[in-house]
């Protein structure tokens, strides 16, 4: 493994879901903790994450939000699939069921896909380099199709495959959460094609499942990191340079009413598992392990 040159992405999720999220994610980014965000432009903090982001010159990339809240697009606000009878979006769940009911207008998800590119161009005057889903909805059957030709449309590049190497292994996962975990992997290894297809590129590696909230400790970064490595090495024993992503949940937890995407905030939210992320990800034996292993830090516009 000495020769190897490892490219770590490690993306803070949620940037623009309230304040206490933002400055977690700033203290974060400031102590070389994490290297990239991706920002929730339908947040109830978004404005504020994109001029935190600026202040900072911190790598930002869209987290595109099917789920949670409000939509963006005013035309999708009122009547629309995407929209229970509170008028928010379905939910992480719920989203899932209407999907597989076919209750959702693909046209209407296109149509709110793009509103949240041109919103996140509004917030921060670029494009976003790399752009993924929330609850990871993008890898959905029919999503994923629009979903790409979105990306193909604007020319954005990058975006994230969530199939975690040594999941299975992970007995400390409750088996709900691992039920969700499997459908996402299946889903992600159905949307490989897809994205190929439509010319779009992701990390080699991707972890984030494993490792996050309570489950989340120097030690399982580390395991999951050079585990992933080995397993990828083993395959392509020639490779030179590593990507891989590391999807993080840093924040301090939200107060409500403050935060959430027009709901307010949820439950991990509001949870201690926020703030333990934070703490873990700061450590310095974390960094110092990156170093012996020739690990560097980066953003998607750095691959």
């Amino acid at each position: 493994l000495r020769m190897l040159q490892v490219k770590l992405i490690v993306t803070g999720d949620d940037f623009g879901y309230c304040p206490r999220r933002n400055q977690g994610i700033v203290d974060c980014f400031l102590a070389g903790a994490i290297s990239n965000v991706s920002l929730l432009v339908n947040g109830s903090a978004a404005a504020d994450a994109a001029k935190l982001a600026r202040r900072h010159n911190i790598p930002t990339g869209l987290h595109a939000n099917l789920s949670e809240g409000s939509p963006v697009c005013e035309v999708l606000k009122t009547n629309s699939s995407l929209l229970n009878q509170d008028g928010f979006f379905h939910g992480k769940m719920g989203f899932r069921t209407a999907l597989s009911k076919g209750l959702l207008n693909m046209s209407e998800v296109k149509q709110e896909l793009k509103a949240q590119v041109e919103l996140f161009c509004e917030l921060t005057g670029h494009l976003p380099p790399h752009m993924d889903g929330h609850q990871h909805v993008h890898v959905l059957p029919e999503v994923r199709h629009v979903f790409a030709e979105v990306l193909e449309e604007y020319g954005i590049k990058y975006t994230r495959v969530p199939i975690e190497p040594g999941l299975h292994n992970c007995d400390w996962i409750p088996p709900s959460l691992m039920d969700f975990y499997l459908g996402v992997e299946e889903d992600s290894f159905n949307t490989v094609d897809v994205f190929t297809k439509h010319g779009i590129r992701w990390p080699d590696i991707y972890i984030g499942l494993s490792t996050m909230g309570r489950n989340m400790s120097v030690s399982s970064i580390q395991s999951a990191i050079d585990s992933a490595i080995l397993e990828l090495t083993a395959k392509a024993p020639h490779s030179r340079t590593v990507t891989i992503e590391l999807m993080v949940h840093p924040g301090y937890p939200s107060v409500p009413p403050v935060g959430g995407c027009g709901e307010g905030p949820d439950d991990f939210s509001q949870s201690w598992e926020r703030l333990h992320e934070l703490q873990t990800l700061i450590k310095p034996e974390l960094q110092s392990h990156y170093k012996s292993r020739n690990i560097q830090l980066c953003s998607f516009k750095d691959l």
